[in-house]
């Protein structure tokens, strides 16, 4: 029995085996730890119900373990092709090596979009300021909601449908066959059994969807900008008569028993994006430099009742009420890569939450060329922004969309355009992103439980640093306040393309102008109710300002927006 003890021994005793011996039982050991790991610490039973189950694009439920795994062999492959690059405050780069949860390129994105796709059940639909009222049937022939429809055969979710109708100023929204959404102002059908609406929805499991010929409705409480909407049509406002009425509008016909409805499929009809309403004439065309839609008159001009509606208003000969239609204004649709690779590499520097994606929309449209991105985004590049899969020093792109502040990075850009919003605002829209997508919202549980006071205590510095930072190591900027952007879109867009160097088209411009939400716009639907920022957030946040408006004012520019100061 000794023999062959002493053989093993000596067997171990040597060098080498000894040495892949204890690799081999290293290996081992953390094998076992990994699979415990898995099986005992990650199972659904030991987390919250919001980390339980992600859905995956083919609509089949898995655990959260697996996912995880999924997302760390997606980040292992991008990571060979591209080094990962992250945006953050400088004091939360040792925090983000340490675990804690920092704003990250390409996989955060792509995780906060399958939070937004995650179901929510009908008691949340209630907080969202839409209530489910019945299952009613529906008929091919004579639908029971009339308005605007659209389909989604892998991604329809309650809320998806709910927010698109809110959008178009629906006051219902219903769901059909789990993946047919259908608006309308009135319901012209009859109620059925609820059991009847048995289909669940596409994109989230844990809700129903109506079912074959049914329709799940639910009405909504649209807001104050969405109320300015008509159905598919947008109310543009009050103007005056153009001089050259045959040029401005070249369509026009008189109608019998005139409406806004009326007015609208005409013109919907004839592929024109306006619908002018004089009287019982209704004139179509688009917006041009004859007829801007710039010089707004007081409605009251307006005020004359439609021959066919009571309660609507349809102009007179000199005074016309103005909708845009659904028709898509094709004049500045078209995108395309530089011709030839830029020079200059020109940064879209801002705050996450300050309108980097919008303004990359309406830079876009403006110019004709694709924006570029020093990250990667999935869902954006799905939504037509074919220059974030570009490397950012390409040359490719007409600016690269940047949340970096560290000096390094931002000496790497020739010039910038630099995009500051009012921190109250952006705060909460980065947070909104953060919990529910690029057009969704964090729960009502994020906004009370501890997710809020911290990422404000990390973030709201950051907004004033980054600022800071631009203004300080920028070798050119160009500073564009988002709200400013928004109040006056035609001027401060025509200012940023002539700052990137090209000519500007007014008619392109024009056309942004009727095009200029995109598909990245939160709708009214969903708004807290209650102030979430406490007196001592104001107080530091209202400091942060004051230093970003002495700053602005230092490199003789003009300073923050009035709504930004404490009041």
């Amino acid at each position: 029995m000794a023999k062959p003890l002493l053989k093993i021994q000596r067997y171990f005793c040597r060098k080498p085996i000894r040495f892949f011996s204890l690799i081999l039982l290293y290996l081992t050991a953390g094998s076992l730890v990994f699979l415990h790991s898995g099986f005992v610490g990650d199972s659904p039973g030991s987390r919250g119900p919001r980390d339980a189950l992600v859905a995956t694009e083919m609509g089949k439920q898995t655990s959260l373990s697996d996912a995880r795994g999924l997302g760390i062999m997606s980040r292992v492959f991008k990571e060979t092709h591209r080094s990962e690059r992250r945006y953050g405050p400088p004091w939360m780069k040792k925090a983000a090596q340490d675990g804690q949860e920092t704003a990250r390129r390409g996989g955060d994105y792509a995780n906060n979009w399958n939070r937004a796709l995650k179901g929510r059940n009908y008691k949340d639909m209630d907080d969202a300021r839409a209530k489910y009222i019945g299952c009613y049937v529906d008929d091919t022939q004579k639908r029971a909601l009339r308005g605007v429809s659209f389909f989604d055969y892998k991604k329809m979710t309650v809320f998806r449908c709910q927010d698109n109708c809110a959008e178009r100023g629906y006051m219902y929204a219903g769901l059909e066959f789990g993946a047919e959404c259908y608006c309308g102002h009135k319901i012209q059908a009859l109620n059925a059994s609820d059991s009847e609406c048995n289909m669940e929805c596409k994109g989230e499991k844990s809700n129903q969807c109506g079912g074959a010929n049914r329709l799940s409705i639910y009405r909504l409480e649209l807001s104050q900008e969405s109320a300015r909407r008509y159905g598919s049509a947008i109310f543009k406002g009050c103007f005056h008569r153009p001089d050259n009425i045959t040029l401005a509008l070249p369509l026009s016909a008189v109608i019998q028993n005139m409406s806004v409805d009326k007015c609208v499929d005409m013109c919907t009809e004839k592929e024109k994006s306006l619908a002018a309403l004089a009287g019982d004439r209704c004139h179509c065309g688009f917006p041009t430099h004859l007829f801007s839609l710039h010089e707004l008159e007081n409605e009251d001009m307006c005020l004359y009742r439609c021959p066919g509606e009571d309660f609507e208003s349809c102009g007179n000969d000199e005074y016309f009420m103005v909708y845009q239609t659904q028709v898509q204004d094709n004049r500045c649709m078209d995108r395309h890569f530089l011709p030839t690779r830029a020079k200059q590499l020109v940064a879209l520097a801002s705050f996450p939450g300050a309108g980097n994606t919008w303004a990359r929309h309406l830079i876009e449209l403006a110019t004709g060329f694709y924006t570029g991105s020093y990250y990667f985004d999935g869902s954006l590049y799905n939504k037509g922004f074919k220059g974030e899969r570009d490397h950012w020093r390409s040359g490719r792109t007409i600016c690269i969309k940047t949340h970096e502040s560290g000096r390094k990075e931002i000496e790497a850009f020739d010039s910038s355009i630099l995009m500051i919003r009012n921190p109250y605002k952006a705060l909460m829209a980065e947070f909104n992103r953060k919990y529910g997508g690029h057009i969704g919202f964090a729960s009502q549980a994020h906004w009370r439980g501890k997710e809020w006071p911290e990422f404000v205590r990390n973030y709201a510095p950051w907004w004033a640093s980054h600022t800071l930072d631009w203004l300080h190591y920028g070798k050119i900027v160009k500073v564009v306040h988002f709200e400013d952007l928004k109040r006056d879109l035609f001027s401060k867009l025509m200012e940023m393309v002539q700052f990137l160097g090209l000519k500007v088209s007014e008619d392109r411009l024009l056309c942004v102008e009727g095009q200029k939400d995109g598909n990245f716009k939160r709708s009214g639907l969903r708004k807290l109710e209650y102030d979430p920022y406490t007196p001592e957030m104001r107080a530091n946040i209202n400091e942060l300002i004051r230093r970003v408006d002495a700053a602005l004012k230092e490199r003789k520019l003009p300073g923050v927006p009035e709504d930004y100061m404490p009041r």
